[in-house]
């Protein structure tokens, strides 16, 4: 089902996999190890990124926060955007309207 929105829902994707992308192991998520991600090449990361993505988008309309990697992303119903934290400094938000 995924969260609910407003905005256009390959816009939400293509931030959020932007955003994810950012995760410097986000590879974790699929239990992937740090050689295996090293040998894709950059098309074939940009898919499992934007699948990543697409998991967690309909991820979070059953759990309130998902762990990737040493990153969190979280739904904020409140405030109507996915955040996304990366590492321990850094936040990124995706609007849902």
């Amino acid at each position: 089902m995924g969260v609910k929105h407003g905005r256009d829902y390959g816009q939400i994707l293509k931030e959020l996999t932007e955003a994810v992308e950012r995760i410097a192991d986000s590879y974790l998520f699929f239990e992937m190890e740090e050689e295996e991600w090293a040998l894709l090449q950059k098309e074939d990361k940009l898919e499992v990124m934007e699948a990543l993505a697409e998991d967690l988008f309909f991820g979070l309309g059953t759990e309130p926060s998902i762990i990737v990697g040493s990153g969190v992303v979280i739904h904020d119903r409140e405030n109507h955007r996915i955040n996304i934290l990366i590492g321990d400094t850094e936040l990124a938000f995706v609007p849902l309207i």
